[in-house]
């Protein structure tokens, strides 16, 4: 019987701040979400982060993923991009598994949220206050981060925290 190899390391600090600068600086991600006939359907969405340091969209209610997560909140980013030399598979990347949650307009948090994220992506001032548009936090429930060739971690939330 050939032993099983467990490839995640032990979550250590560098594996920790290498998670949180690749949310911090992403603008945007690779959101992938199940439609409602059980499909995955994947898109590009402007990103950025919340005050607290979570990930945070603007998104249309007209977009295929906003109808998807509507219906099913389960979601996964990507972030992390290739470098301009090299094996693109040799370059961090982290995938998210989260839920997403609508903020309301009318919620104690839409306010707080929309300046913080207008000061971060000011082009989107352009059509954020659009009826059709939402601000939604993708609340974490794992990460698993791929640091380069061999070094692969599973992390909490509490390890993604600023």
């Amino acid at each position: 019987m050939t032993k099983k190899i467990d490839p995640i390391r032990p979550t250590d600090d560098e594996a920790r701040a290498l998670a949180r600068d690749l949310i911090s600086g992403a603008r945007f991600a690779a959101l992938a979400v199940l439609l409602p006939d059980g499909m995955p359907h994947v898109s590009r969405v402007a990103l950025a982060t919340a005050p607290d340091g979570g990930p945070v969209t603007l998104i249309s209610s007209l977009a295929v993923h906003s109808q998807a997560l509507t219906a099913d909140p389960r979601c996964s980013l990507m972030v992390g991009e290739p470098g301009a030399k090299g094996d693109p598979l040799t370059h961090p990347r982290l995938t998210l598994q989260a839920r997403a949650r609508f903020i309301s307009r009318d919620s104690d948090d839409h306010g707080a949220l929309r300046a913080d994220y207008l000061q971060k992506r000011p082009k989107a001032a352009l059509y954020a206050d659009f009826a059709d548009f939402s601000f939604v936090r993708f609340e974490v429930a794992e990460a698993l981060l791929n640091g380069g060739f061999g070094k692969a971690y599973r992390l909490t939330p509490e390890d993604l925290a600023p």
